[in-house]
């Protein structure tokens, strides 16, 4: 047990205190890397997230600083043996030589040290040997704080902990140097017995934060949170605003993705990699291209053909690969170790056998859906006004989706309401039955006896194939999170089906699915020589695929206003905000998942 007081003791003037150290690391325990101490030190639950939970996301400063350690992250020099007499650097280091009797300093750029007596693991930028004394030097993108100590608390705790590992390792390092970048000044660290015992707490405190397993609550209306990266993944306002609905959420910063998903059809194709792009050729003859930087998802339909290195290259990029079969079926995708929130899963896989919490999450995700499906008609309504009578038994339907018993009555309720949603489909459609189609034929938009496999007819066909759409989007954000897709609460369980991602998209479905089938027949994006029928069974031909998939992602780029937070967002982001809100729910940090529903 550590004998000194705790810093906030001393500053306080309270009653000492002990200051508890972590208990021994079991075998195989990873190390405590020095920068997790930085963030647990500037927020714990950004430390949490990143280290247990395994989160990560650019911004523009990581990558800024990432630019800034482009030169002390290739290794070199050597550093002098612990004890060694001072003298002449030996043959290829990085030395600045000394006057006569004097040592000669040592640079090493990208050092590693580790111990397992303290649990630490550190990079070092750079450390200056001179003899046995050994300045760490930590490089930094901005410019130098003004502040009473020359710098800030997690900047000098990750600089003490190369300190200890330095003296572990047989140096003597009384001081190190923070090198800030944008204003090149150096500011020197003096490592106190103060600042040492701040760097062992926060070390224990990490360790102990880490084996408890309880993700810390979210900082309130705090400065430091617009400019995180990991704001998106951690939705501190969000949380706060869920809780008390005080304080509404400061708009998040979502930017537009520059990466969207590539979609191959073409029967025979071969997907390769050719050095940083992804070249698609058909009988070897090239015919599309696209750089690997802005894929986010590969999509892949029917009988193509994905080369080896191409595959391993988008699973070392974390980008999956979606297959699809000829007739647009989701038939799974394709990841690499995927998400290691191990936390998530198992929140997840414990609710799904709480048959209470899986009939309230279905309740409120059918509810959800029906109250979407009654704002789609309302918005689309092509005739005179819609009846009451029509949204007076949606509202019955509602209530009744919240009252359900069970599971059971709760698929009854969706499926009267699924049913009268379908017989009203043709009302939003422009000029119903003037549609030509090939040998004469009409368009059937009769909706009272929704088909799905086969679809009978050119809605319905679209209407499927925009849900496939959907549910593979769906799934790969899920996955992208850190779900099971094929885990869920209301969907039942079984192979190859990815019950969770459709609970999710139920109250997508209108908002997406059915309004892109809208735009596409009202706006003529689709023919009736799109359609190919057979045996029965009417599907889209290639170049009536091409069209929908274009206006499905260009609904899913579409930016709305959240109608909770208040602030825009694209649907694809939106849907990966859901999918975080149905995990912070999960894990307990919210009472009810919130769904989205528009007015």
């Amino acid at each position: 047990m550590n004998a000194g007081l705790t810093p906030s003791a001393k500053a306080a003037g309270d009653q000492p205190t002990l200051a508890l150290d972590a208990p021994p690391l079991p075998p195989g325990t990873p190390l405590l890397p020095a920068r997790m101490l930085n963030e647990y030190v500037y927020c714990a639950r950004l430390a949490y997230l990143e280290w247990v939970q395994g989160e990560w996301a650019d911004s523009a400063d990581t990558v800024e600083g990432r630019h800034v350690h482009r030169r002390v992250d290739k290794r070199s020099g050597k550093p002098p043996a612990p004890g060694a007499a001072a003298g002449k650097a030996a043959e290829g280091d990085d030395a600045e030589s000394g006057n006569d009797g004097e040592a000669a300093r040592i640079h090493v750029h990208s050092l590693e040290l580790s111990s397992e007596r303290l649990g630490l693991v550190a990079k070092l930028d750079l450390a200056e040997f001179e003899g046995q004394r050994a300045v760490p030097v930590d490089y930094k993108r901005g410019k130098r704080p003004h502040v009473p100590r020359g710098a800030y608390e997690p900047e000098r705790v990750q600089l003490c902990v190369q300190a200890l590992l330095l003296e572990e390792h047989g140096y003597e390092s009384p001081e190190g140097v923070l090198y800030f970048a944008a204003s090149r000044e150096r500011v020197k660290v003096e490592f106190d017995d103060e600042l040492r015992a701040a760097t062992r707490e926060a070390a224990a405190g990490l360790r102990l934060m880490a084996m408890g397993g309880q993700t810390p609550p979210p900082l309130e209306n705090s400065p430091k949170c617009p400019r995180c990266s990991l704001a998106p993944i951690c939705l501190p306002d969000e949380l706060h605003y869920l809780r008390t609905h005080e304080t509404p959420p400061r708009p998040l910063a979502v930017g537009q993705a520059p990466a969207l998903p590539m979609y191959v059809q073409a029967r025979g194709a071969k997907v390769a990699k050719k050095g940083e792009v992804l070249e698609v050729t058909l009988d070897e003859e090239k015919v599309a291209s696209a750089r690997l930087m802005d894929v986010s998802q590969l999509v892949l339909q029917g009988g193509v053909y994905l080369t080896g290195p191409a595959l391993h290259e988008l699973m070392a990029r974390e980008v999956s690969v979606t297959w699809l079969s000829h007739g647009g079926w989701f038939l799974g995708h394709t990841v690499g170790l995927g998400h290691k929130n191990v936390e998530l899963r198992t929140a997840q896989y414990r609710a799904s056998f709480d048959a209470r919490h899986c009939l309230q999450l279905a309740r409120d995700l059918v509810a959800a859906k029906i109250r979407n499906q009654r704002t789609l008609l309302r918005r689309n309504w092509k005739r005179s006004e819609m009846p009451e009578a029509l949204l007076a038994e949606f509202r019955h339907d509602i209530d009744a989706a919240e009252r359900a018993h069970d599971l059971p009555q709760l698929l009854g309720t969706e499926g009267n309401a699924a049913a009268r949603y379908f017989r009203s489909f043709r009302d939003m459609l422009s000029a119903p039955g003037q549609h030509g189609a090939g040998g004469g034929d009409e368009w059937q938009f009769d909706f009272e006896r929704r088909t799905r496999r086969p679809p009978t007819d050119p809605v319905n066909a679209l209407l499927s194939y925009a849900y496939s759409l959907l549910a593979r989007s769906v799934a790969v954000t899920l996955t992208a999170v850190g779900f099971d897709a094929f885990r869920g609460f209301y969907h039942q369980s079984r192979y190859g089906r990815p019950a969770l991602a459709l609970d999710v998209m139920e109250p997508f479905r209108p908002l997406i699915a059915d309004s892109v089938v809208l735009m596409a027949i009202n706006n003529g994006e689709v023919a009736p020589g799109d359609f190919v029928r057979a045996g029965g069974a009417v599907n889209l031909s290639e170049n009536g695929r091409r069209a929908f998939i274009a206006g499905f992602e260009r609904r899913m780029s579409q930016e709305i206003t959240h109608p909770i937070f208040g602030y825009g967002a694209q649907y694809r982001q939106i849907i990966e905000i859901q999918s975080r809100l149905l995990g912070r729910h999960l894990l307990g940090e919210i009472d009810r998942y919130p769904n989205f529903t528009t007015r």
